[in-house]
């Protein structure tokens, strides 16, 4: 699996969103938190603000109350108990007030308890100061007394509230220093926070950017490839569709429709409005053919006819397979060409081929024609001309004679000719059954085969190891006898003939004749000494029935060279001819050393 950089895979910008996300929450929750933060603050200045108000009134309750009492004591005026009679209720529901505002603090709710004691006690003795005066019964002494108690009372409610003013005062400072201290490093905090979101978005950006100028070339590279693949469709005579596996949904190029003689993009690409399009005889065969395309990762290749909108009947080959895309689904591509002219070939060599296999039967009766029926008078003709010979000849007039001995000279030739094509023809024919041979033997066999015609000429056969190699074991016997007896036939008339066979192993570039390729050969020359021949001519002598000698002057028929020739071919080797006149030839064969 490939492996791609963090940085330069779309996970990172995912990985970048969500950060960013993450940081823009975590800046909004500070934010809130700070929010609540002086909300709270602020709800405790205003508390502690109310209850120091409140405190206020407390106290200023009780002391109208001890202002009404004394002032009616002095005055003996019932107005002035107004006060003193209302500062019950009032006292009572400031008490109440600034207890529900300091419900959550355990001090100021003890506080309160004792401030209640000290206020219970300066209404009881107010009151019980009036009672006395109001039955008389209170002298001098006892209302001192009295007074000073309730002075003392008043001064403990005055220091109590006092008291709670300050705590109060001390519970905002400490809220108050939390608030900074929590302000303090809030703007640092969130500076930060939005500088690496900044970073995070900036390089989002830097990456977003650099992959849309990489989608850009992207696009204009597959623009470009698609034009070109759309022309090349035209070109080549094919068209491609595409089967998406997760929506079944079809999808065909716009050659697709032109194959089967449509406008592109002229209905709706489906199998069924292909199928339509389908000859008939080949409906059930291409449905066969196609309905494990979901099952199967390949679409094995396969021939068939459909029936173009202009009613023209064309041969179609389709095949696809199953392809994995970037996004993970998987889809089918599939290819339709038009092999109509392939076919019409096919059929064409196929009736050729049916046509040679008929000439070549033709060319086995000729064979057994001429291996038998054609031998058959030419044997009863050299038979009866060797009675006429050994009976009449002397009856015979020289003209006689003369026409007998062309006879026979001619009807020699004609069994050496048959004798030849036989041999071509069991070249060309005969199964080519390759097998290790050893190639000294093969030439010990040809030159013991010609012995008789060694030993008359006198002739020196010298040679070298020779290899051992995958072979035709009887052609190349055959083409030891050949190119030796071409030798010896060829041979100088005063002179004994000289044949050197040599072999060596050469790279294919050492020879010009040779392909270009890595391939090594073993080169086996055979050079005698005989009369040679112009060099113009080397090309000509391994035709078939070329002879660059009269018939008169050397015998032979033309064959011995051309079924060399074919031997060598068999073997995919070459074979080439240098001549010198009154000089000598070498032959070179080349046959594959692997």
């Amino acid at each position: 699996m490939k492996y791609i950089p963090l940085h330069k895979s779309p996970l990172f910008l995912k990985i970048i969103f969500i950060v960013s996300v993450a940081i823009i929450f975590f800046i909004g929750g500070i934010t809130f938190k700070h929010i609540t933060v002086l909300k709270k603050s602020s709800a405790w200045v205003s508390n502690s603000y109310e209850v120091n108000i409140e405190l206020e009134c407390l106290i200023s309750y009780i002391k109208d109350a001890e202002t009404g009492q004394r002032g009616y004591l002095l005055s003996k005026d019932e107005s002035f108990l107004t006060p003193y009679n209302n500062s019950k209720k009032l006292v009572k529901q400031s008490f109440k007030r600034v207890s529900i505002l300091t419900a959550n603090s355990r001090t100021q709710q003890s506080n309160l308890k004792k401030l209640l004691y000290f206020i219970n006690k300066k209404q009881n003795y107010l009151s019980k100061t009036l009672y006395l005066h109001e039955l008389g019964m209170y002298d001098e002494k006892t209302f001192k007394n009295n007074l000073i108690i309730e002075k003392k009372t008043m001064d403990s409610i005055r220091l109590k509230i006092e008291d709670m003013i300050s705590t109060q005062k001390t519970l905002l400072q400490n809220r108050q220093q939390d608030y900074e201290a929590t302000m303090n490093y809030t703007p640092l905090l969130i500076y930060l926070t939005l500088i690496v979101t900044l970073i995070l978005i900036t390089i989002a950006f830097i990456k977003m950017n650099r992959d849309l100028v990489l989608l850009r070339k992207t696009i204009n590279t597959l623009s470009v490839a698609n034009e070109a693949n759309n022309l090349a469709e035209i070109v080549g005579g094919f068209g491609s569709w595409h089967l998406n596996l997760e929506t079944n949904q079809y999808t065909f190029s716009d050659n697709e429709y032109r194959l089967i003689g449509c406008d592109p993009q002229s209905f709706e690409a489906t199998r069924a409005t292909f199928l339509k399009f389908v000859h008939p005889d080949d409906l059930e065969f291409v449905k066969q053919n196609t309905s494990n395309i979901l099952n199967d990762n390949d679409l094995p290749p396969f021939t068939y006819r459909i029936i173009r909108k202009d009613n023209e009947i064309r041969y179609f080959r389709s095949l696809g397979r199953i392809v994995n895309i970037a996004s993970g689904n998987k889809t089918f591509i599939g290819t339709t060409s038009d092999v109509t002219e392939e076919v019409y070939a096919k059929n064409l060599v196929e009736e050729r081929n049916r046509e040679l296999e008929s000439s070549n039967k033709e060319l086995t009766a000729f064979n057994y024609i001429a291996s038998h029926d054609l031998q058959e008078p030419l044997r009863k003709i050299e038979i009866f001309m060797s009675r006429l010979v050994s009976k009449d000849y002397a009856n015979l007039s020289p003209a006689g004679q003369q026409y007998v001995a062309s006879i026979q000279s001619s009807a020699n030739r004609m069994r050496v000719l048959i004798k030849d094509l036989l041999h071509f023809s069991r070249i060309n024919k005969a199964e080519k059954i390759f097998e290790e041979a050893d190639l000294n033997y093969l030439l010990e066999t040809a030159k013991h085969e010609l012995a008789p015609t060694i030993e008359e000429k006198k002739a020196l056969i010298e040679s070298n190891e020779l290899p051992t190699l995958n072979v035709i074991p009887f052609q190349i016997q055959q083409l030891f006898i050949n190119l030796i007896s071409n030798s010896l036939k060829y041979s100088k008339e005063n002179s004994s003939p000289t044949i050197k066979i040599n072999c060596e192993m050469i790279d294919a570039h050492e020879a010009e004749i040779l392909p270009d390729n890595n391939i090594k050969y073993y080169k086996i020359t055979f050079k005698d000494n005989g009369i040679g021949f112009e060099q113009e001519y080397a090309a000509k002598i391994f035709i078939l029935f070329n002879r660059l000698h009269n018939k008169n002057e050397y015998q032979g028929t033309g064959i011995g060279l051309a079924i060399c020739q074919k031997i060598v071919e068999n073997h995919k080797g070459f074979i080439v001819a240098k001549g010198e006149l009154n000089v000598g030839s070498t032959f070179t064969v080349y046959l594959p050393a692997e």
